[in-house]
């Protein structure tokens, strides 16, 4: 996020004519990208990793290719999302990283993290992969509540959602309710 930063006050200086050290935020901005792909990027998983020296994923990971950090159909970040898709996924909803307590993946009450499902289903929009975009869409919107709502996370297990219920979430998806029809 702090590429993200640096790359839309770029953007917003430039489009606005302000006047700023356009030149040294643009080598800040390239520092960072190169050193999140250099650090970053594990080249044995092929996959981004969550924090630098580690070997876990973590579905916020999804934003790199939504905030425009890299193309969607680069190699690592297709890697990425394949890594996601076979750590993270339960029932085709994405967690949001894995957590072990005695041996488990999910501590007690820990459920699929929506949002992330829903950054999911940007990606594989972005990547051409409309299918898969669209089941997952449907998937979120068959779990929202009577009042169309969906809480922060849902638990595949017991099938019920869990979490706050912000209301963000229930915008989202009536937005994405009307591409499906």
């Amino acid at each position: 996020m702090a590429w993200v930063a640096f790359d839309r006050t770029i953007r917003q200086a430039e489009r606005f004519r302000i006047k700023a050290p356009l030149k040294q935020w643009r080598a800040v901005r390239e520092r960072i990208h190169e050193q999140v792909c250099r650090f970053g990027f594990n080249r044995d998983l092929g996959s981004f990793v969550q924090h630098y020296g580690t070997k876990e994923v973590d579905a916020s990971l999804l934003l790199l290719p939504l905030v425009g950090f890299l193309p969607p159909c680069d190699p690592r970040i297709v890697g990425t999302v394949r890594a996601i898709e076979q750590q993270l996924m339960r029932d085709g909803f994405v967690l949001r990283y894995r957590t072990r307590t005695k041996g488990t993946l999910m501590k007690l009450g820990e459920g699929a993290f929506l949002p992330c499902t829903f950054w999911l289903a940007d990606y594989y929009k972005l990547a051409g992969r409309h299918q898969d975009a669209e089941n997952v869409l449907k998937r979120l919107l068959a779990i929202r509540n009577d009042l169309g709502l969906l809480a922060e996370e849902y638990d595949v297990r017991s099938r019920q959602m869990i979490g706050n219920s912000p209301g963000a979430l229930a915008r989202r998806a009536r937005k994405h309710d009307h591409q499906l029809v």
